[in-house]
């Protein structure tokens, strides 16, 4: 769930916290503990949903009130949602016969069966959850409601593309399916929100994963103070391979489109 907090009194625990002068209520406290922003907006829930086309095993980080829980189950998929919030656990169990699991969503190991992962994260802890499902050998996709400027950036939507997007491309897409406004959240946040689609890929691009980390890391390092100088010292045929993949000796190594890294990779290493 999104991390930021309210400008004004959207919630009736705020409006109760303001008018005795008594400060945040204990729900309040515990909602900016638990980065706590809950999708109420029955519309931006058909977004996600629709987004996810959700089937068989679905994990669900941050279960919050359920919304989005009970949205996916009648989709047609098999749900197990994660709660850190003891209450709302607690309420979750009351109203649902869905499995609900309490405890920190990034050290559940992975099931050891093909699986998806759905949830409005908490932006705090957004890279901890795309890192746990970059590394699940079984994940088939995770679709996420981040903050919208984290989506755009991982997605190459601003034309530039980051490390964590090009590191994991021959295995993964990265893909932005629509933004969900701030007012779709309660309490409302200070920033919209995007959702994010990392789906597997049926075939790796490459077929040395260990070569290709190299390579990239090494591109992004910034020795020689450019892509082109950085490569140039490591491998031969580097302009060669520039100009295989249409990139000119210049460019800064974040413009470099990951299909373009790709033939890269596969002119280096013939």
């Amino acid at each position: 769930m999104a991390q930021d907090f309210a400008h004004g009194n959207y919630s009736y625990t705020q409006k109760k916290a303001r008018k005795s002068g008594g400060g945040r209520t204990p729900r309040d406290r515990a909602r900016r503990e638990f980065s706590q922003n809950f999708l109420v907006d029955r519309h931006a829930v058909e977004q996600v949903v629709k987004a996810a086309r959700p089937s068989g095993l679905v994990l669900e980080p941050g279960a919050g009130e359920g919304v989005l829980t009970m949205a996916l189950a009648r989709a047609g998929a098999t749900v197990v949602g994660y709660e850190i919030d003891p209450l709302l656990v607690a309420k979750l169990r009351a109203k649902t016969k869905l499995r609900i699991v309490k405890g920190d969503f990034t050290a559940v190991r992975p099931p050891g069966e093909p699986f998806a992962v759905v949830g409005n994260i908490p932006y705090s802890i957004t890279s901890k959850i795309v890192d746990w499902c970059l590394r699940a050998p079984e994940l088939t996709s995770a679709t996420l409601l981040t903050q919208v400027e984290y989506a755009r950036k991982r997605s190459g939507d601003f034309g530039r593309w980051s490390l964590v997007t090009v590191e994991s491309w021959p295995w993964f897409s990265w893909e932005l399916l629509g933004r969900i406004g701030r007012e779709s959240f309660r309490p409302v946040p200070s920033v919209d929100s995007a959702i994010l689609r990392i789906e597997r890929r049926p075939e790796p691009l490459v077929d040395d994963g260990h070569a290709w980390q190299e390579l990239v890391e090494l591109g992004f390092s910034g020795v020689g103070g450019s892509l082109y100088a950085s490569l140039n010292r490591h491998y031969d045929g580097v302009g060669a391979a520039f100009a295989r993949a249409g990139i000119a000796r210049g460019t800064v190594v974040a413009f470099v489109h990951p299909d373009q890294w790709v033939t890269l990779f596969t002119a280096l290493h013939r």
